[in-house]
């Protein structure tokens, strides 16, 4: 890895013109697409894994949860070692990280194994995710064409998460659930070569250090709160066991905020909470979050588990929505330009809950159409139409000093909304479903969970209505506003 960076440097050095801007869009999209895809493909490998490895059924739940935690957890970190010590080697320190661990993960011979290398592999997308979102934005000056970058690195995120399903259904039923983490390892080394190569240094370090405290203590408390989070499907919301580690980390981040306040060089300056594209856009995307992510969850388990679709067929038949969240990333940045930024983040969101509030009428003998394809369709276009707008506004006008940290709030946002909102809603379908694991109280507690998302994304349309700027905001603006 030294050797790595030290040719980086080298490259750096020697070559003096940026490189083109579709080369780093291309780059940088392909390190999202790779973090992104392994929040999901390993879903359909789940039972494979568990008999092959022999693991318990909560070790099963960590193959997820230890790559969830691990990614939220560390975002804001990733996020400002980039602007101190350099996006271009902060990046490939993530995708490095990343990679190796997928390839100790697919050979993984033990549980422990696998779920150590699924931690790793989450630390490292959590330094990798930030870096390529500022990559990007430092590539592509403030204006339309950022707006198209973004839209691209949107649909890219947005299309890995929903090629999870396929990617992994493929790889399990033509070779073994190994190679749903092994297909990591050439692909990551082809995206690493070409970063050495072609990307070029930015960076916006003062001589500062990384505020290790406010690290640890942000990092513990996302960690904990997630784990908390996680506890909640098997053990319920007043558990000790959930109860416990909400509250420590809640005032894990509590006093998270009480140093930021405090120390010199915090790692998230609380006066970026103060701008309203920042914090408007951040709390959109968690609710936005929370109400989406657990979309692929439940459409997967409706088509196998009451269906009886395969792994295979449940992966294609998902295939329109993840062309749909495509779709609607690219159609965004042109319809912002007419419209603006806040129409077009509330009109897609109340696309996607009418998709939801349609895929809640679900029925335990739904035909393929109307069952899956045309709401998915819904709840897909309208993700990637508010997705766009929400990143947008929530770096618009950065510093350079604050691009890496922007990026990483912007992807912890999403990662906690998802993390949270997947917790409460299998605990609502778990509820709706009770003893009986027939297709029809399935279908009933999968459609409890999409009715909850819709009223989540009524909810969060009126409130970007009521808080994101009227206008879109300027770089000017946002820097005095700090």
């Amino acid at each position: 890895m030294t050797s790595m960076l030290e040719a980086a440097d080298t490259a750096h050095i020697s070559r003096r013109t940026a490189p083109p801007t579709w080369l780093v869009v291309s780059l940088a999209c392909a390190g999202q697409f790779l973090v992104v895809l392994d929040v999901s493909v390993v879903n359909v490998a789940l039972p494979s894994m568990r008999t092959d490895l022999g693991l318990s059924a909560s070790g099963l739940q960590w193959v997820v949860n230890a790559y969830a935690i691990a990614f939220a957890g560390f975002m804001l970190l990733g996020g400002r070692a980039g602007d101190l010590y350099g996006r271009k080697r902060m990046f490939l320190v993530g995708l490095g990280l990343f990679t190796l661990a997928s390839l100790g993960g697919g050979l993984a011979q033990d549980g422990w194994q696998l779920l150590l290398a699924r931690a790793v592999q989450g630390l490292g997308a959590a330094v990798l995710a930030p870096s390529t979102l500022t990559l990007l934005t430092a590539a592509v000056p403030e204006g339309p064409g950022r707006a198209r970058a973004i839209a691209t690195w949107t649909a890219v995120g947005a299309g890995g998460g929903a090629a999870g399903g396929l990617v992994g259904g493929v790889l399990v039923d033509v070779l073994s659930w190994r190679w749903v983490l092994l297909i990591n390892v050439p692909v990551g080394a082809l995206v690493l070569a070409g970063s050495v190569l072609w990307l070029t240094e930015s960076r916006a370090g003062d001589g500062r250090r990384l505020d290790l405290p406010g690290a640890l203590l942000v990092t513990a408390g996302l960690g904990t709160l997630a784990y908390g989070i996680s506890q909640t499907e098997a053990e319920g919301w007043t558990a000790s066991a959930t109860l416990l580690p909400l509250a420590a980390g809640l005032a894990l981040l509590g006093l998270f905020l009480a140093v930021e306040a405090r120390t010199a060089a915090p790692l998230m300056p609380l006066g970026l909470l103060g701008r309203r594209p920042v914090a408007s856009a951040n709390a959109a995307m968690l609710i936005s979050g929370s109400a989406m992510f657990c979309m692929w969850y439940f459409m997967t388990l409706y088509a196998q588990n009451v269906l009886g679709y395969t792994p295979l067929e449940a992966g294609l038949a998902l295939v329109p929505s993840s062309v749909a969240v495509l779709v609607g990333s690219k159609t965004a940045p042109r319809l912002m330009r007419r419209a603006g930024t806040r129409t077009v983040a509330v009109s897609g969101t109340l696309v996607a809950a009418t998709g939801f509030a349609w895929q809640s009428t679900m029925g335990p003998h739904g035909a393929y159409a109307t069952a899956i394809m045309f709401p998915g369709i819904l709840m897909m276009l309208g993700a990637g139409l508010a997705a766009t707008p929400l990143a947008a506004l929530a770096t618009s006008g950065a510093a350079p000093a604050e691009a890496g940290l922007l990026s990483g709030l912007v992807n912890t946002s999403r990662t906690m909304g998802g993390s949270l909102g997947l917790a409460v809603m299998s605990t609502i379908a778990a509820a709706r479903t009770g003893e009986d694991g027939g297709p029809a109280a399935l279908t009933d507690g999968y459609a409890a969970a999409f009715r909850t998302s819709t009223g989540l994304l009524l909810a969060g349309a009126v409130l970007m209505l009521l808080w994101l700027p009227r206008r879109n905001v300027t770089a000017k603006r946002n820097v005095s506003a700090s």
